[in-house]
């Protein structure tokens, strides 16, 4: 049939299909991006062994896995997604409605969780890395050294009182710092200072899904109509 014999309602849910088509693929990456993200702060040398030593930060672990499961789930909706606008399924968009708005609901628990334990949080980082440093201290652990390095690097820090021993300080330091803030007081400011703008990410993250949730509904509208129409 040529473009001539297609209708105005055919050619705008076309289009409308292509747009949201797009929008799953997008939403896709973005979950490939998370789950990417998770993987690597679980397997990455510098912070591994967090997740081996048996006074690790529980609350880091559970949100390192919860970027894992997030990323995966993220992938599988926009798959779900994608495939439901271009093959113009009721069954897929509906499934990613019902993911989309699982994953919503998910956020907001976990950003109330994560403002009301907060505090909790900040207090497990501060001692598991006075623990980690203490026993570096004496052991001189391959294996808590390069935890440490990662902790020194990302706050910008090092030790626990900001002066260290000169020889600890070449092998964990950045830039082989002898002073330098306290990481202790480090962990403290950045989740202080930063807790607005993890906030502002998450609220767009949830305008995002909202979104998403009305095109998918729109254009499951679209495809009905335009089957009962035939």
């Amino acid at each position: 049939m040529s473009m001539r014999s297609r209708s105005p309602h055919s050619i705008l849910m076309a289009d409308l299909a292509n747009q949201t088509w797009l929008s799953f693929y997008c939403r896709q990456l973005a979950g490939s991006a998370v789950l990417g993200i998770g993987l690597w702060l679980r397997f990455d040398s510098q912070t591994k062994s967090m997740f081996e030593t048996e006074a690790n930060p529980s609350s880091f672990l559970t949100g390192v896995y919860i970027l894992i499961g997030a990323g995966a789930l993220m992938m599988l909706v926009g798959f779900l997604g994608c495939c439901g606008a271009i093959q113009e399924s009721e069954c897929m968009l509906g499934l990613f409605f019902a993911f989309l708005l699982v994953i919503f609901a998910v956020e907001i628990a976990a950003g109330i969780w994560g403002f009301v334990n907060k505090d909790k949080v900040v207090e497990e980082l501060k001692t598991f890395y006075q623990d980690t440093y203490e026993k570096y201290k004496t052991s001189k652990d391959p294996a808590l050294k390069e935890t440490l390095k990662g902790i020194n690097t990302a706050f910008e820090c090092c030790g626990t009182m900001g002066v260290v021993d000169v020889f600890i300080s070449k092998e964990i330091c950045p830039d082989s710092s002898i002073t330098t803030p306290s990481c202790l007081t480090a962990i403290e400011k950045v989740f202080n200072n930063k807790l607005h703008i993890i906030g502002a990410i998450g609220i767009g993250i949830a305008v995002i899904m909202i979104f998403g949730m009305v095109f998918s509904m729109v254009l499951c509208c679209a495809i009905r109509n335009n089957r009962e129409m035939v």
